[in-house]
């Protein structure tokens, strides 16, 4: 089964500010537009078909509805009655959602959907998809959701040509590379994800500006990199005062190389 890493959720009481501090950095955001049987509506910086999506609630009412879409559950838990922006969950990209949700209901775990969601874009077109939400039971760790777009990677692609958001950052073409996560167990959380989804490891090694032991899990356009603090530091802080989640946006092709904060998150050019 293939898989592909689709995008990063990022929490945002307004996503619409991202679009000018992002600008401020050279990347280029546009506002993406409203689900609105969901009551959020989102923002969108695009690295080729990866992307990062602010998502912010429009209509608390309706979004407090919805027990069954995990991300929505979420989002009200964080956002609105915890006020906790930032990097939230990520989505990883399938064709065959039905076969994924037998496999991991095999595994033991809860899964939720699939469900069908759309958007309405701030052109008046309906963009729509299908959503998987799997979990485990007793919470041992934090797992990924999963989503089918009803295009074809090559028709979405082609859309974002057609709108001008290939090629539109600033500072150039960077790559999205990774996507952190920081997690109390190193070793426990990636043999997990590696033994539901089938991702190859690479190599263990200590990551200095964060001061973490980190692995990457290899997925397609977009790897994901995992990191337990081994001292005070940026993986430490965000463990802390947040627990375990997506912390870190890694960016190559910038010519540039630094860590900072922004929106809530870190960030890292290289």
């Amino acid at each position: 089964m293939n898989i592909f890493f689709d995008h990063l959720v990022w929490f945002f009481k307004k996503p619409e500010k991202a679009i000018s501090l992002l600008k401020q950095r050279g990347l280029y955001a546009v506002q993406g537009g409203r689900h609105e049987s969901w009551g959020t509506y989102n923002t969108l910086t695009y690295f080729g078909l990866s992307y990062i999506e602010f998502l912010g609630i429009e209509n608390l009412a309706i979004a407090e509805k919805h027990g069954e879409n995990r991300l929505i559950t979420q989002i009200v838990e964080q956002l609105a009655k915890e006020r906790r922006e930032g990097p939230a969950k990520v989505a990883i990209r399938t064709n065959q959602i039905e076969e994924l949700a037998i496999k991991l209901k095999a595994e033991g775990l809860t899964v939720f959907g699939p469900l069908t969601g759309e958007r309405v874009r701030a052109d008046g077109q309906v963009i729509r998809w299908s959503l998987l939400f799997p979990e485990y039971a007793e919470n041992k760790v934090s797992l990924p959701f999963f989503i089918e777009w009803e295009k074809s990677d090559e028709e979405r692609y082609s859309d974002l040509e057609e709108q001008g958001l290939v090629g539109a950052h600033i500072l150039g073409l960077p790559k999205l590379e990774s996507v952190g996560f920081v997690v109390n167990n190193l070793d426990k959380t990636v043999e997990i994800w590696n033994k539901l989804f089938g991702l190859k490891l690479g190599e263990e090694y200590i990551d200095t500006e964060i001061n973490a032991r980190c692995r990457i899990l290899e997925l397609n356009l977009t790897n994901l990199l995992f990191c337990t603090p081994i001292g005070d530091g940026p993986a430490a802080k965000v463990l802390k005062e947040k627990g375990e989640t997506p912390f870190l946006v890694n960016l190559t092709d910038t010519n540039q190389n630094h860590l900072f904060e922004m929106l809530d998150g870190y960030w890292r050019f290289q």
